[in-house]
């Protein structure tokens, strides 16, 4: 027994030496999330920032933010009931499996979904970590790069926020992982349930089918891509028939369209405030633009070269998807943070899949902008 015990104790240690980054992350998250909830007398609905607007208030004279549309959406999935609550219903009603999910875990107790909505995030957002750290381990790569992805600001505030982006990205890691490990099926599956979700899991669906079209995978690697696909499109249809549009788009209420000049939504609040301009560029040149940018070059170069992997087509994607971003995302910095996930994650695989330690270390350098989380 004691040898047995002391086997145990050592297999503990070595798991805690590999995954250290996850418990990181963890506190990070945690720790966020306490603080919000201390300086809002310990009230989990706060998380979500209801706005009078769409909670059915006489004056309907603030916004809220994103993570309330998932708060109604798991007291009421009924569309016919929900709608009213929903700036832009098929847009939000899309994102149907965080607040589901929510909702089976309260088991019909309204007043527990709150606690579940945060719960599943934190669990998430480990989880997440740990499917990256799991990743770089198989690259023989150092366990700590999966910081990039557990302090990135974007995934972190989402935590604190009620938002679906942690959920979402968990899946997509971690389904990347166990398709990289040769579990198709299953792989395939939490990718797929990603796209239901945050559509921008589309972004990472598309270049794993993709590459593995190009590189004539079999029929029975493939299926399960093919079926999230498939369920995914009718799920769009569905949108369309319910509430009159399909869900993919720009954004919620007052959402601009996508650009088709390099960085256009940008440069567009330049004519507003120059001031403003000048200081977007001095925050997110060096953390969003020339990272994007990068991306762009060194994925087409590498798809040139032959390198047809699913990561240098989630770069080139993800990277080329922050290019073209609509000038209703850029003139809110923590929509930008959000919305780069994609990237971030993005960056990590690729660099990971060709050994690359000189970009990994260069994306520590993301880890400081949690500062922004001081702003509440």
């Amino acid at each position: 027994m004691v040898g047995y015990g002391r086997d145990w104790m050592a297999m503990a240690k070595a798991r805690i030496r590999t995954n250290w980054p996850t418990l990181v992350a963890l506190f990070v998250s945690c720790a966020y999330v306490l603080w919000r909830l201390s300086a809002s007398g310990w009230d989990p609905v706060s998380l979500a920032e209801l706005g009078s607007r769409y909670a059915g208030s006489v004056q309907a004279d603030t916004e809220g933010y994103d993570g309330q549309f998932t708060y109604y959406l798991a007291l009421d999935p009924n569309p016919s009931t929900v709608e009213k609550r929903l700036d832009v219903p098929a847009y939000r009603y899309q994102r149907i499996l965080y607040p589901i999910l929510a909702r089976v875990i309260s088991v019909g107790d309204l007043s527990i979904i709150p606690w579940a909505l945060l719960a599943i995030n934190v669990v998430a957002h480990a989880i997440g970590t740990w499917a990256v750290t799991q990743f770089l381990v198989d690259h023989d790569l150092w366990q700590g790069y999966a910081l990039i992805y557990g302090l990135w600001v974007g995934l972190v505030v989402g935590v604190g926020l009620d938002l679906s982006g942690p959920l979402a990205y968990a899946l997509v890691v971690t389904g990347w992982l166990l398709y990289h490990r040769r579990h198709y099926l299953l792989g395939a599956s939490l990718i797929g349930l990603a796209l239901f979700t945050k559509e921008t899991s589309l972004l990472f669906w598309f270049p794993l089918l993709l590459s593995e079209l190009l590189q004539k995978r079999s029929w029975r690697t493939i299926s399960g891509l093919y079926a999230g696909g498939i369920l995914f499109v009718g799920w769009q249809l569905w949108l369309w028939r319910e509430f009159g549009a399909p869900g993919l788009g720009s954004g919620g209420a007052m959402a601009t369209p996508f650009e088709w000049i390099p960085y256009m939504g940008l440069w567009r609040i330049g004519p507003i405030s120059m001031a403003t301009l000048g200081l977007y560029l001095l925050m997110f040149g060096p953390t969003i633009v020339l990272p994007s940018a990068w991306g762009v070059f060194h994925s087409l170069r590498a798809l040139r070269r032959g390198e047809i992997y699913a990561e240098t087509w989630a770069l080139l994607i993800n990277t080329l998807f922050i290019v073209v971003m609509p000038f209703s995302t850029f003139r809110e910095p923590l929509s930008i943070l959000r919305v780069a996930a994609g990237m971030v994650v993005a960056v990590i695989l690729y660099a990971a899949k060709r050994g690359d330690k000189r970009v990994l270390n260069y994306g520590m350098f993301w880890a400081p902008l949690l500062v922004v989380l001081l702003k509440g």
